[in-house]
């Protein structure tokens, strides 16, 4: 089970998601930029994978650019290699483990705690 974010490429200062306006955000190619900043993408028709010493990225290739992109993180390293390429393309993080979007400079407070209690309660009830 991962940990999933969301990625915006906006030209408003997101503060929440509910606030999102469509208009401003910006389609671009994800897949190309992700390409550029990683040699260790493997891919599976359209899934992606981009793995770390202690940790895996995983998403879907698009046949078009987007604004926003989902990724399912394995390791909380991850978040922080994504956050390495995202402040050079001024995107937005938002973290669904807590529900909020990502302070880029701070990124401490994330979400990755919440999602490892959450898993290990789904865990603990299905093997009961």
């Amino acid at each position: 089970m991962s940990w999933d974010i969301v990625i915006f490429s906006s030209k408003q200062k997101i503060n929440a998601v509910e606030e999102v306006e469509e208009e401003l955000l910006v389609e671009i190619d994800f897949n190309a930029i992700l390409e550029k900043h990683f040699n260790n993408i493997t891919a599976d028709k359209n899934q992606r994978e981009i793995k770390g010493d202690n940790y895996a990225i995983v998403y879907y290739a698009d046949q078009e650019p987007v604004s926003n992109k989902v990724f399912g993180l394995y390791g909380e390293e991850a978040l922080f290699v994504l956050i390495s390429v995202a402040k050079l393309y001024d995107w937005q993080i938002f973290d669904t483990g807590n529900g909020e979007m990502l302070n880029l400079e701070h990124p401490e407070k994330n979400g990755y705690s919440n999602f490892q209690n959450y898993l290990q309660h789904i865990l603990k009830n299905t093997n009961n």
